[in-house]
């Protein structure tokens, strides 16, 4: 495992390093559509070609590659029986003339036309039609990659120059590490990280650190066991999908096909498409993720309020989310006729917190888990945010509460929190975890460490009073705080100054005088043995001896 990630990371240093020469002018968050896009459209391509291999759909001839079969045999009436029994099965369909392998070899041939690349994106999208099951998954996902953009050059050859340049880089690494490991699916990942890291305050529109999402991931998939229903995870701000694959990577046999059905919706549409691409990267069928591109807060996921009014809400295992912090929402009186947001209150307008918490709230179903990122202000804000929180507890729905460290996110140095929640619980008590102190710096950003991460979920298990670090604060002593959660309220980490030696404090100033006399007399005594050069010389000399004679 290891050396399958050192494998990863050493290939998206290699790529980035590629990526930084050919980019010219290009903002890295930009030039990050052409890179991921074309990786992807690569993984597509040699997926149909495995399929194509393993099905026996082609007569190879001799030393025949699986691509030169299929340009043999897949024309003229047959190309249409080729795509969709390939869309079939996989949802999609590339033709012969617009596979990977067809690209790379007129690149390297030195035989490719500008209007190939888009071509190969027309047919892509024409064929996502041949599977209506699969169409929402696959058309429009190549939108983001503007072949005309006059920052790739400033003429459509030196656009066509620049986009062969980018399938040579893609093309030139093996994705499978030495003992035949899929590496791709890290690569991708890795590389989204890379771009998050230099995208600035953009990078938390679409990722959230590994390390967060591996707390978040863990409190919701703990006690699962290895054989189990189908597990069902939704985010309603997904970003780039890399919090829900965290979740299935720590999911029990989740990386059996079918074990966990992964849903999210996304405002963003260049971010939802670079979600769509990153779970089939990682190996997730179109048949087990259903993604969304909208806004969760105007739009709830589907299945809600028929026309009769009868409510019929889509509930899940799990609900993760880190969604924008303090965004500006539409609070119109209306949505409290809203069933998400009825029986607590209206979030602030500039405020969205605990909007977005009350819609993953009300998709979680009642034996499930809901983890989600917020500012500290949620804790103690009054108002309507007061109501709402005044609410939550009187349901019993809030069950944790774990404060981290500042420094962590690529969009904001603000301290921020873990809200963990339950829509029905027994216990009335709150678990208070204070793990902001452990964590490790970085020049840019800081990071929880293995072992942080450990400390939290262990704690989090046994819920148990740990002095400086975790407090169980039962209703009665919330209520003498008037529902306030700050966690310092709950957990004391003051640290007392240690009690003053006097007499050491006392033998210091000795010692420092002593020196300081002794100092005084040796420089005293280089003084006089000065003369100065010439008369005036002579004279400020005089002036500076006496100056310390005085004192």
């Amino acid at each position: 495992m290891v050396e399958s990630q050192n494998s990863a990371r050493s290939i998206t240093n290699q790529l980035w390093a590629m990526a930084n020469e050919l980019r010219g002018n290009m903002d890295a968050s930009e030039f990050r559509n052409y890179i991921l896009g074309f990786l992807f459209y690569r993984y597509l391509s040699e997926n149909q070609e495995t399929y194509l291999k393993t099905q026996d759909l082609l007569d190879l001839k001799g030393d025949e590659s699986v691509n030169e079969a299929y340009l043999r045999e897949a024309t003229g009436d047959d190309l249409n029986d080729y795509l969709q029994d390939i869309a079939e099965s996989l949802g999609y369909a590339m033709p012969p003339e617009s596979t990977w392998a067809t690209i790379v070899s007129k690149v390297e041939q030195d035989e490719i036309r500008t209007s190939d690349f888009q071509d190969m994106f027309d047919n892509f999208e024409k064929n996502a039609l041949l599977n209506p099951n699969s169409m929402a998954d696959f058309r429009g996902i190549f939108a983001d990659i503007n072949l005309g953009n006059s920052r790739l050059g400033n003429s459509t050859a030196a656009r066509g120059k620049a986009l062969s340049n980018i399938v040579t880089m893609v093309n030139t690494f093996d994705y499978n590490d030495k003992n035949g490991h899929d590496i791709l699916g890290d690569v991708y990942e890795y590389l989204i990280a890379q771009f998050a890291g230099n995208s600035g305050k953009k990078a938390g529109e679409f990722y959230t650190p590994h390390e967060v999402s591996q707390v978040l991931a863990k409190l919701v998939t703990l006690n699962l066991q290895e054989e189990g229903d189908q597990f069902t995870v939704f985010d309603p701000a997904m970003g780039s999908g890399s919090l829900l694959l965290t979740v299935g990577s720590e999911v029990p046999g989740g990386y059996k096909s079918g074990r966990v059905h992964f849903h999210g919706q996304e405002l963003n549409t260049t971010t939802y498409n670079l979600a769509r691409m990153n779970l089939m990267m990682h190996g997730v069928s179109y048949q087990n993720m259903t993604l969304r591109n909208a806004d969760s807060l105007e739009m709830d996921w589907p299945d809600g309020v028929d026309a009769q009014g009868i409510d019929h809400p889509r509930s899940f295992n799990a609900v993760v989310e880190n969604p924008p912090y303090s965004a500006h929402w539409d609070n119109q009186d209306s949505k409290m006729k809203d069933v998400r947001f009825k029986e607590y209150a209206l979030a602030p307008k500039s405020k969205a917190d605990f909007a977005f918490l009350l819609d993953g709230l009300y998709h979680l179903n009642n034996s499930g888990t809901m983890a989600i990122v917020l500012p500290h202000g949620v804790l103690f804000r009054g108002a309507k945010e007061g109501k709402i929180r005044q609410a939550l507890l009187d349901k019993h729905q809030i069950d944790a509460i774990i404060g981290m460290p500042a420094g962590l996110f690529y969009s904001t140095s603000i301290p921020t929190i873990i809200m963990v929640l339950k829509k029905q619980r027994q216990n009335d008590d709150v678990f208070f975890i204070d793990a902001s102190r452990n964590f490790e710096k970085g020049k840019n950003q800081n990071k929880i460490r293995a072992e942080d991460i450990d400390k939290i979920i262990s704690t989090y298990k046994k819920r148990q009073n740990i002095d400086k670090y975790a407090h169980v604060a039962n209703m009665d002593e919330i209520k003498e705080n008037e529902y306030n959660l700050n966690i310092p309220r709950y957990v004391d980490t003051f640290e007392p100054e240690p009690p003053v030696d006097v007499d050491k404090l006392v033998h210091d100033i000795q010692s420092t005088d002593e020196q300081i006399g002794k100092l005084e007399s040796e420089f005293s005594g280089m003084l006089n043995d000065l003369d100065g050069k010439n008369p005036d010389a002579q004279q400020q000399l005089t002036k500076i001896k006496e100056l310390f004679k005085n004192e």
